[in-house]
């Protein structure tokens, strides 16, 4: 009986830390849906929304052994705080402008992305218990590039937060956060349409340039 009753009590115990769990997530996940949200729109507050998510998501992360996606979130709420700086309009100045990355930039960081990727997967797998960890490494170390992009508002963010989005679906999937990768389902959709929403804005604030 006594070993019954432990077990039951286990049993609860579990079921209330994954019911506050879920909760956790459901939270960070709103918060993250507003922040790609307003990022399109290019609405600054889209950084606050941001901070928020992100230190819910750390402690989510590291919860279910994703290291690195759990350090990712650590950057980026230095990347929401530098982010807010970068798009906060100066007094009397001009608020920052999409632009795009040159074709031999975009090869120059894609292969950094990837080399870097096949150390830190390399020892991940040897040194610690990370899941994935080439595929984690991947997406940890891509989404630090396409943040900094983010914060720049290059065009191309977009089509990399595509390619991110997709395999993070995954990644997501294979360590029960199903919440989280119905999240990046979304991810994926938005960010095309962020592409063509920031290349609309691009496009027009060029012919209004030369118009000028």
């Amino acid at each position: 009986m006594a070993d019954g009753s432990l077990m039951t009590e286990l049993w609860v115990s579990l079921q209330t830390a994954g019911a506050a769990m879920w909760g956790w997530e459901l939270v960070a996940v709103t918060l993250a849906i507003a922040y790609l949200l307003l990022a399109l729109k290019e609405n600054i507050l889209c950084w606050y929304a941001a901070l928020i998510s992100t230190a819910i998501f750390t402690v989510l992360f590291w919860n279910v052994s994703l290291v690195m996606e759990s350090l990712l979130q650590v950057y980026y709420i230095a990347m929401a705080i530098y982010g807010w700086h970068q798009w906060r309009q100066p007094k009397g100045g001009e608020p920052l402008k999409i632009s795009c990355w040159s074709a031999s930039r975009h090869l120059q960081v894609i292969g950094g992305v990837v080399l870097i990727s096949l150390i830190s997967g390399y020892l991940l797998n040897r040194h610690t218990e990370a899941a994935w960890p080439y595929l984690d490494s991947f997406t940890t170390w891509a989404s630090v590039v396409t943040t900094y992009m983010v914060t720049k508002k290059v065009l191309e963010n977009w089509l990399y937060w595509i390619v991110i989005d997709s395999l993070s679906i995954f990644l997501y999937l294979d360590r029960g956060l199903h919440l989280t990768a119905l999240l990046f389902v979304g991810y994926t959709v938005i960010a095309i349409f962020g592409f063509y929403q920031w290349r609309q804005s691009h496009q027009q604030a060029k012919v209004t340039l030369a118009s000028a």
